[in-house]
Parts: C-alpha cells; structure tokens; sequence
C-alpha cells in the first residue's frame, strides 16, 4: 500500500470507530469497547508505520481537487513531512492510551458508548489537521474539534459546573475562530490558494501583501484554541470534564492544534515583525501568569490546567523567535508528560477521593494507596521542571536556546527584543513551574493527617497505561534531541551551557524555595483543621467522585477551596498575590464586565422593546378592527324602521353641510 493510502486511513479508522460507536451503542453494547479501543490503536499503529516510512525524506503531498470554486480551489490535500508525521504518532498514543484508562476509569458509566465515539472522532479531527496539505480542509478538523469538546467537557451535564464550562469553552474558542476564519480567507485571497505549500511559496516570495493584517488574524484563532493570553480562561474551567478528555485536549488534541497552525505556517508570521512581537509578548505574559495562577490552585487539575498554559507559552514563545524546530520538540515533550500528569491525577483523585490538595496534604497514607501514581507523576513533574535527563529538560532547553540566540540579534526577520522578551520570560517561568511542580507533589503525596479513605484497588489497565507513559517521558528527549533535526529543519536542538546551567539552576531555585516553604508550614497543616476533608464520599466510583468533587467539594468535603490553609507553601511564596492569582488575576471579572454584562443588558433591552413596543403594537393593530367590527356588528340590528332613521337623519346633515357651505 502506498504511503499516502496507509495516511488517510490514519484519520479514517477513529472516524468509523466513532460513527460504528453511535450507532450499535444501545443496539450491540458489547461491541462498544473493541469499537472505542481498536480502531484508535490501528490509527496509531500506522500513524508509525507512516512517520518510519517517510523518515527524514523530502515532504510528501498528494492531492485531489474538491470543488472547483471559481478563484480559490479547494483540495483534499495531504502534507507528510517530518514534524506532522511525528506529532500523529504522539496523538496516536495519547488517544489509545486514553481509551484504555477510560475501560476502567468509565466502566459504570451509562454514557460511556456516547463518549468513547466522541474521544474517537475528536481523535480522526486532530489527525485531519495534521495531515492536512489545504487551509480549509483543516478548518473542518479544527471546527469538529471544537464541537466534540463542548460535549466531552460537558459529559457531567449533571452538574452546573459543567454545563457552564462546556459552554465557555465553545463560545470562548468561537470567538477566537472568527477572526481566524477572516484570516483564513484574507491569506488565500493574497497566496491565492488555500494550499499550504502555496502560500508558503507566496511567503517566501514576498507576495503577501498583508502580512501583519493575516497573521493577526490567525493568532486570535491560535489564542482560544491554544488557550494563550487573553483568551485562555476557559482551559482550567474545563477540568470539569473527566480526566481522561483532560489528558487528550491537555496533551495531543486541541491545544496543540493552535501551535501547530502556527509552526505550518511560520513563515507567514516571521514576514511580519509585529506579528513576531505580538506573539512574543502574548507567550510572555502567558507563561508568567499560568505559572503564578498554578501556584495558587487547589484542585489538583487546575494546577495542571495553568501548566498546560504555560507549557503551550514556552512553543509559542519558540515560534516568535522563529525556530519551529524547537516550538514541536517542545510539543512533542509535553504531550507524553502531560497525558501522564492527568491519568496520574485520575489516579490519585480516585485513591483520596477529593480532588482539593488541601484536603490531601492532610491524609496519611495516599503514596502507599497508589505507588504508581506516586513514581510516574514524580517522573512527569519532574519532566515538567525541566530537570536533567528526562524529556522536558532538552525540549524546554531547545526553547530557551532559540530565544537566547535570536536576542543576540542572530535570527533572521526577529528583532532582538522579541528574542530577550522569550528569553527572560522563560527563565522566570523556569523557577515557577519548578514551584508549582514541587508544590503539587508535595502537597499530593506527602500529606499527613489520619490515613485516606481505601476506595480499592486501584485498576491495573489504568495504572500500566501511566508505565507506558512513562517511557517516553524518560526516554524520548535525550534519545531524540540529536536525531530530530534530521526530521525537521536541520536547526541546532539541546542545552548550550548558558541555558542549562540557567535552566536548571533556576529550576532548583524554586523547587528548593518551595521545599523550605512546605517545611516551614508543616507545623500549621498539623495544628489547624480543614473542615471534613477525609470523609469519606458517597461513592468511591472515579468518575462519581470527580463529578462530585468538580462540581461542589466544598458541598462534599467541607469549606476546602475557600478557607484559608496554612499549609499550602503556595500561600507562603505568593503572599498578598495569592488571593488574586487563586481567581486566576480576575480576568473572568474583567471579561464579565466588559463583555458579558453589556451583552445581557443588550437582550434584556432587546427583549422589552420585543414585548413592549413591538408586541403592543401589533395587539393595538389587531385590536382597532376588533373595535371597529364590534361596533358595526351593533349597528346590524335587522331593524328596518332604525335603518330608515339612520338614513333620514344622515340626509339632514349632508343637507345641512351643503346649506352652510354655500
């Protein structure tokens, strides 16, 4: 079979998972699970056989015209190259590994064969936008995309919580979109064609003729998709959803599309140096404020949540000083440790039966409940932290060596500042997400208190899927540092000398403040109570407990995320910030205020005129031939000598009238 028949049945495979899902889901429930599981792992298995074949060879593109549209065609093209067959392997993995951990994480769960289709369609749309050669054909997996998590962060629709997430998720993401659509169509109408490869010809050429206008454009798509400053609110709301959904948008899907459009299409916005700084600033202030947000956090998702912000600002700030090399070498990193951090969490949520740290950093005994979780999320955080010789160590390396190099005014088209912005925001983030990182292990598994509730066993699938994780959260950055510029484009990726010992140093700055910090509190976690944090839920089923939890733990476990805990080194570092980064700098205030209430003001008006103004009207015109008819009805009398009257008294006034006019 020819390379490009075995990549379209990549994104063809989750499809009919997904459709055969639907339909025999009440019909043949015992076909639901292989449905959910083979298909994605057959997608997965020769999304490797693609990425081995087409190695570091010259792109591969096929293509088939569509529609004919009379000045822009659209093709059903595909694109195969280094970096887009690498990131399908890596949403290949994520997805089968959610769909086995979700086997069990699910199992009693009566929607589970609406959700397995969902988890597999959302899958075949991110390999569409991967292997998509044409613009508009991405549209439509960026737009299913969008569709399938308003309803996977909605899977709770139980709860208010979720509901209202899913809707800020998709309306937030659309607003994005709408300028990214205008973008879209403003760079075919200046390439003209909506063929990647084409308007990468026309960038190099020069021949786009509005280059700030477009990139603009796209990056207010990139924002809300890729949850990037100012458009990232809806990310942490989105935790209540279930951790498996998480760990797919978090890791390999959604998020990552946004990047990825961005790398596609680099050469679009390196034509343009306030796109460059734009961008740049937009990577600054998310990394720094994700980070200072994910210290104060206490749900144990929404700390992941921030993380994926800030992780996701680290390859866009790698973008703005033009390296797409090390933004997907990053992407790549982060996808594997992420998708551990939130199954690991999965696991850990189940064993204490809260998702609140507070609540956690008072049981004893949850690192013996779930020892898995215990290694593989230390693994994951401390991948996270870009400590030696895990993972995100080179790839967050690779970042800050792109930067450094582009402010020593090396990189063509990057004025110096955007490089020192990336390059100091990313050393600051550095010590934050070390910060955050120690703080939730910490907090998560070296609590102390009466022992945790036993919720049982923790499932084995769920559990050996955080293993396999963990392979390449070990393995993948120092194996692959040396041999990825050969997939991608030939640049220099790793440490410099300069970078690593910044890096890391700083890295162990903030995990060893926030060490001293929960050491300094330890006294007050003993001494001070946290309302009933270890009582034990109604139901020790994951799923029912993250919907509970999600929703109102405080309702379940007592005023835990409001009261103030002295144990949380978070409280200890951030002082008087605390409060504000806790409701992440109040910008869901901001937006409500600014665009919410004027909104509702607006329908509210709108509403009174419609039943005011335009609904009396139109009863005042149905009701003046009402009136005229009842009184013409009482005119009918059938009397003749009345209608003689009438007619004898009418005759005197025109008489008269005439009389006085003459």
């Amino acid at each position: 079979m020819t390379l490009t028949a075995l990549a379209a049945l990549v994104p063809l495979l989750p499809f009919l998972g997904a459709a055969a899902g639907l339909l025999l889901g009440r019909r043949a429930p015992g076909f639901v699970r292989p449905l959910a599981v083979l298909p994605t792992a057959a997608a997965f298995t020769l999304a490797a056989v693609v990425a081995a074949r087409q190695g570091t060879g010259q792109p591969t593109d096929a293509a088939h015209r569509l529609t004919a549209t009379g000045s822009v065609p659209i093709d059903l093209a595909l694109h195969l190259d280094g970096f887009s067959v690498l990131i399908a392997v890596l949403v290949g993995l994520v997805a089968t590994c959610v769909q086995l951990y979700s086997l069990s994480y699910l199992r009693d769960d009566p929607r589970y064969p609406s959700y397995a289709a969902l988890v597999s369609l959302f899958t075949a749309a991110m390999f569409l936008v991967v292997y998509s050669g044409d613009v508009m054909v991405l549209l439509v997996g960026w737009e299913i995309m969008g569709i399938c998590s308003y309803f996977l962060v909605g899977h709770y629709w139980e709860t208010e919580t979720a509901r209202s997430a899913s809707i800020k998720a998709f309306l937030v993401t659309k607003l994005g979109d709408v300028p990214f659509l205008i973008g879209v169509f403003a760079l075919a109408a200046d390439a003209r064609t909506f063929r990647i490869s084409g308007i990468l010809t026309a960038a190099a050429h020069g021949q786009l003729h509005h280059p700030t206008l477009v990139a603009l454009l796209l990056l207010a798509g990139v924002a809300g998709k890729s949850a990037q400053f100012p458009l990232h609110t809806w990310l942490p709301d989105a935790m209540a959803g279930p951790t498996p959904v998480s760990a797919l948008i978090h890791a390999a899907t959604m998020v990552a599309a946004g990047i990825y459009l961005v790398a596609r299409l680099l050469p679009v916005f390196t034509a343009s140096a306030t796109a460059l700084a734009v961008l740049a600033a937009m990577a600054a202030v998310t990394m720094i404020g994700s980070g200072l947000a994910a210290l104060a956090q206490d749900d144990i998702k929404r700390v992941l949540a921030y993380s994926t912000i800030g992780q996701l600002g680290y390859t866009a700030g790698a973008l703005a000083v033009g390296n797409r090399d090390a933004a997907v070498f990053h992407l790549l990193s982060h996808g594997a440790f992420k998708a551990l951090l939130f199954l690991g969490a999965g696991v850990v949520i189940h064993a204490a039966g809260t998702n609140s740290l507070s609540a956690m950093s008072r049981m004893g005994g949850l690192a013996k409940r779930a020892p898995d979780a215990v290694w593989t999320m230390g693994i994951a955080l401390a991948a996270l932290a870009a400590l030696p010789p895990l993972s995100g160590f080179f790839s967050k390396e690779s970042v800050l060596r792109a930067a450094e190099h582009a402010s020593a005014g090396h990189t063509a088209h990057v004025p110096a500042a955007v490089g020192w912005t990336v390059f100091v925001a990313g050393l600051v983030a550095a010590v934050l997400t070390a910060a955050y990182a120690g703080r939730l292990f910490l907090m998560a598994f070296r609590g102390s208190g009466p022992e945790a509730a036993d919720h049982g066993r923790q499932p084995v699938l769920m559990t050996a899927v955080l293993w396999v994780l963990a392979v390449p959260t070990l393995a993948f950055g120092g194996l692959a540092y040396r041999r990825l510029p050969d997939w991608f484009g030939h640049a220099p990726l790793g440490p410099t000398l300069i970078t690593s010992v910044l890096g890391t140093g700083l890295a162990l700055v903030g995990a060893l403040i926030t060490y001293g910090a929960w050491k300094a509190a330890a006294a007050a976690r003993r001494t001070v109570p946290l309302g009933a944090v270890t009582a034990e839920p109604a139901a020790a089923e994951p799923e029912r407990v993250e919907a509970e939890a999600a929703a109102d733990h405080e309702a379940v476990y007592g005023d835990v995320g409001a009261a103030h805990d002295p144990g949380d080194p978070g409280r200890l570092l951030l002082g008087p910030l605390h409060w504000h980064a806790a409701r992440g700098f109040h910008l869901d205030t901001l937006y409500a205020a600014l665009f919410v209430r004027p909104v509702l003001a607006a329908a509210e008006l709108v509403r009174f005129l419609d039943r005011e103004v335009v609904e009396t009207y139109v009863r005042g015109a149905g009701g003046a031939p009402r009136l005229l008819g009842a009184a013409v009805r009482k005119a009918q009398t059938g009397n003749v000598q009345t209608y003689l009257s009438a007619l004898l008294a009418g005759a005197v006034v025109l008489a008269v009238l005439v009389a006085v006019g003459t």
